[in-house]
């Protein structure tokens, strides 16, 4: 791991505990963002042969013929389980994340998902708003986190996340299809959902946003000339359980630390 990074503040901690989210600015450095971001165009641009389990999901706009990508990248809604690509995989041991994340889980934590985020302009490319503990069946909630890096910046107007603070204290609602046109797979939403709660989150290439999975949240279409792209993973702490008996750790879940 190198030099240790510092842990978060008992004032940050305590942020989170009370809005669900911790917006961390500048975590990880500009070198470090290019590189992941030029490994994502070097996969999606077919310069590189995937690894096991890795897959590239075009946008549902262009799968239709909705819209003609303008480029290969355009086509693209996210790249998913980057646990087998070493030079991506490094985002989830940067040293100032595993410290922040290891102030809020535990020494102990493990990767569950990792996924890079790319909204092109000119498609719809919403995400509803939603909680993340609906794709995990892990247990406790509070052992489980999500961070999310813009490699690009990302502003209210191409689509940055927006979030309701506070909502992580309540707990996992139903989820369903919104009743849209154009929905990418497996991007559920909660129906009834107040928006005028949302704080939006605008963020800086380098800056990190923790969140609790049962923090609401979702992302608007990009209105810009140019792309919102991060990068996530979810951790979750060594002693979480599955609701699901039987359960044992995928072949794509990894200790960090």
């Amino acid at each position: 791991m190198g030099i240790q990074a510092p842990a978060l503040s008992s004032q940050q901690v305590d942020n989170y505990a009370s809005d669900g989210y911790l917006l961390l600015k500048n975590l990880i450095p500009a070198e470090r963002l290019s590189r992941y971001n030029q490994r994502f165009l070097d996969f999606v641009e077919g310069k590189l042969k995937l690894p096991a389990e890795m897959k590239i999901m075009q946008d549902v706009m262009i799968v239709k013929g909705a819209v003609k990508p303008a480029s290969a990248v355009h086509g693209v809604n996210k790249l998913l389980c980057f646990e087998n690509d070493p030079e991506l995989f490094a985002f989830a041991r940067e040293p100032g994340l595993v410290s922040a994340v290891q102030s809020l889980l535990g020494a102990e934590i493990y990767s569950l998902s990792s996924n890079v985020f790319n909204k092109p302009p000119g498609v719809d490319g919403r995400h509803p708003m939603h909680q993340d503990l609906r794709y995990f069946r892990l247990r406790p909630a509070d052992k489980i986190m999500g961070v999310w890096t813009a490699l690009l910046p990302a502003n209210r107007h191409n689509g940055c996340l927006s979030v309701i603070p506070g909502s992580h204290k309540g707990e996992l609602l139903e989820h369903a299809n919104p009743d849209w046109d154009f929905i990418n797979h497996g991007f559920y939403g909660i129906n009834g959902v107040e928006l005028g709660d949302r704080v939006h989150i605008e963020m800086a290439p380098g800056d990190t946003l923790l969140f609790h999975p049962l923090l609401i949240h979702g992302s608007g279409t990009n209105q810009g000339k140019d792309f919102r792209r991060a990068i996530s993973v979810h951790f979750a702490a060594a002693d979480c359980q599955s609701d699901k008996p039987g359960w044992q750790h995928s072949g794509l879940t990894r200790r960090i630390a």
